[in-house]
């Protein structure tokens, strides 16, 4: 299971911090991953212009999930200041996105990308490259960690992911709480989709067993202010 440390409160700072690989890393409670030793900031499934997609299908949804989505990417960019920053795929709903995209959130994202050394991973909904700055990737390899977007279909040791969107189910005083989470033993992590209209599955989902076999991982789910670690084994199912 991970390492839960003590160091720094999370519930004074808004972090988990927790060991992968011998890496110290922040699980942040924006739904974002921070490692300090590189001045890394890594966000996964941001899905801008998800509901503009919707409603080209006809189901119309409020049209300002990126501007939401952008809004909490800024805050945590002006906060943490990395100096490198992953987007591990998905990060546009699919290929038109960038053709409906208002032109205030088109400035608004490349303003971001060229504040640091930026990279996209490439996804399964945005496998060419998009038209912003920034470099592109199928996978990063940063010290013992390898980002990417999809979790390998084998043990990958060291691996850091997105793509599932997890969840957590948990029961406090009686009452089911769902929150999005951060799934991760001491050699993989899947990270939460950090997009505003990008939901989740839980982590008891059959998708989720070839990566934690036997529950053996620590969901660090989300609250407004804090990211708390639950043992695996006492999560529940939907």
């Amino acid at each position: 299971m991970s390492e839960v440390t003590t160091e720094n409160n999370p519930s004074q700072r808004g972090t988990g911090d927790l060991v992968l690989c011998g890496e110290r890393l922040q699980a942040l409670a924006e739904g974002a991953l921070y490692w300090p030793k590189f001045e890394l900031l890594v966000v996964a499934d941001l899905h801008f212009e998800k509901g503009s997609s919707f409603a080209v299908r006809g189901c119309f949804l409020p049209p300002y999930d990126t501007g939401a989505t952008l809004a909490r990417l800024e805050g945590l960019m002006g906060r943490w200041k990395p100096a490198r920053v992953i987007a591990l795929g998905d990060s546009f709903h699919d290929g038109g996105a960038e053709a409906r995209i208002a032109r205030v959130d088109a400035e608004r994202i490349n303003h971001l990308v060229t504040a640091s050394d930026w990279t996209w991973i490439a996804g399964n909904h945005d496998p060419l490259p998009p038209g912003f700055a920034g470099h592109v990737a199928e996978e990063v390899r940063l010290g013992p960690l390898t980002f990417r977007h999809e979790p390998a279909p084998a043990p990958a040791t060291g691996e850091v992911c997105g793509h599932l969107h997890p969840c957590a189910v948990v029961r406090v005083r009686g009452r089911r709480l769902r929150r999005r989470c951060f799934a991760t033993d001491t050699t993989r992590m899947v990270l939460p989709a950090f997009g505003a209209y990008t939901g989740g599955l839980n982590v008891c989902d059959k998708a989720f067993e070839p990566l934690f076999a036997g529950r053996q991982f620590h969901a660090w789910m989300m609250g407004e202010a804090q990211v708390v670690p639950v043992a695996g084994k006492r999560l529940l199912p939907d």
